[in-house]
């Protein structure tokens, strides 16, 4: 069981990465360092935008609009932080 929680983990914090490289790749195109027309940027974009988006999107319609600051990726970062903080402490050390 511990090995399962094991994966579970490691698939949390997987996500984390994932956001943060999705965040970092929309502040490279927003400020123009990388190019959209670029084949593997488009397709590197187009691939962390289908993992994270069904996330993101409900965070995104909880939060009033902030001009064009999206701080969806920051509070899942947050809930995922919460989540692998419940299970270090309190699922791991009861599962024999």
């Amino acid at each position: 069981m511990r090995a399962l929680l094991d994966i579970v983990l490691l698939v949390l914090q997987l996500g984390i990465w994932v956001l943060i490289a999705q965040a970092i790749l929309s502040w490279l195109i927003a400020f123009n360092v990388v190019n959209m027309r670029n084949q593997f940027v488009s397709g590197l974009w187009n691939v962390l935008h289908q993992v994270t988006e069904p996330f993101c999107r409900p965070i995104r319609n909880l939060l009033p609009r902030m001009s064009g600051l999206d701080l969806s990726p920051l509070i899942l970062i947050l809930i995922i932080i919460f989540l692998e903080r419940v299970i270090i402490y309190y699922v791991y050390p009861a599962v024999i």
